[in-house]
C-alpha cells in the first residue's frame, strides 16, 4: 500500500519472559480507516499497546511518516512523546481521568500542542456537541456511552495524524455503539487515519477499508475491510454462522 501514514514491521513484544506478538506486520495507509479483527487473546490489544509505547517493542519497528513522506521511527519511544509527534490512543479501559471534569480531561488532552487549545476546544465541541453541556460534570458521573465519547475527544485534544482505538464498543448498548461507530467514520473524514481493534468484528470490517486478522499472535489473513467479510475462512473462523450462513462471534 503507498502513502502511508503508520506502520509496523515484524513486531515480536510481549509480557515477562513470554512473547505474545510473533513477528506481526500492519500498514495505515494516510486518510484510511484500518480494523484489526482475531479470537480472544490473538494479541489485538498488546499490538495496539506496543505500537504506541506501552508495551516494550522486542523485535521490529514503528514508523510514523509526516505528509512529505519522512519517516519517524517510533520504537522504543514514551507514549508521550508519540502523542507529541501525531499519534494518540484511546484505551479500552481508563481512558478518562474520572475524579476530574470533562473539561479538566479536554485541558490534559490538549497539552501536546497547547498554543492550539482553542481552536481543538471548537473542532472536538463541534464533534461531540453533548460534552458541551458537560464540561463541569466529573467524568465518573458520565454513562458508559458519554465517558466512550470523552475518552475519544480527549484524544483528538492533541490534533493527532492517526487515532489508534481499542475496542471502542466494548460493554456499550446497540444504540450507544452505532453513535460512536459513526463518531469514528466523522474523524476520519476529516483527515485523520484510524487503526482499530474492535470486538464487534461484522461492523468494523464493514467500516474499515483495509483488514487484519491476528490468530495466535501472528497474521493469518489481511484484505480489503469488505473482502473479508466475504472470505469464506474469516467467515468460518471468525465470525461464526447466523441462519445458516454468517454469524457475529466476534
Amino acid at each position: 500500500m503507498s502513502d502511508l501514514v503508520l506502520t509496523a514491521r515484524d513486531i515480536s513484544a510481549g509480557y515477562g519472559d513470554e512473547d505474545v506478538l510473533h513477528g506481526v506486520s500492519v500498514d495505515v495507509p494516510r486518510g484510511a480507516i484500518v480494523a484489526v479483527i482475531g479470537p480472544n487473546g490473538s494479541g489485538k490489544s498488546t499490538l495496539l499497546k506496543t505500537m504506541y509505547g506501552l508495551v516494550p517493542t522486542r523485535r521490529g519497528r514503528v514508523m510514523l511518516f509526516d505528509p512529505g513522506g519522512r519517516a519517524v521511527d517510533l520504537t522504543g519511544l514514551k507514549p508521550n512523546r508519540i502523542t507529541a509527534l501525531g499519534v494518540n490512543m484511546v484505551p479500552q479501559l481508563a481512558n478518562v481521568f474520572p475524579e476530574m471534569s470533562v473539561l479538566e480531561n479536554l485541558e490534559i488532552g490538549a497539552l501536546p500542542v497547547p498554543e492550539r487549545f482553542a481552536e481543538q476546544m471548537e473542532r472536538v465541541l463541534a464533534s461531540f456537541p453533548m460534552l458541551g453541556a458537560m464540561l463541569r460534570k466529573r467524568a465518573a458521573t458520565l454513562s458508559g456511552g458519554q465517558r466512550q465519547m470523552l475518552g475519544v475527544a480527549r484524544a483528538m485534544m492533541s490534533a493527532p495524524r492517526v487515532l489508534i482505538l481499542d475496542e471502542p464498543s466494548a460493554g456499550l448498548a446497540p444504540a450507544v455503539l452505532e453513535e460512536v461507530f459513526a463518531r469514528v467514520k466523522a474523524i476520519n473524514q476529516a483527515g485523520v487515519s484510524i487503526l482499530m481493534v474492535e470486538q464487534k468484528a461484522r461492523q468494523c470490517l464493514a467500516m474499515a477499508d483495509y483488514g487484519y486478522v491476528l490468530d495466535q499472535g501472528r497474521n493469518r489473513l489481511e484484505g480489503a475491510g469488505p473482502a473479508l467479510l466475504e472470505d469464506p475462512e474469516v467467515v468460518r473462523l471468525y465470525l461464526g454462522v447466523r441462519s445458516g450462513r454468517e454469524g457475529s462471534r466476534l
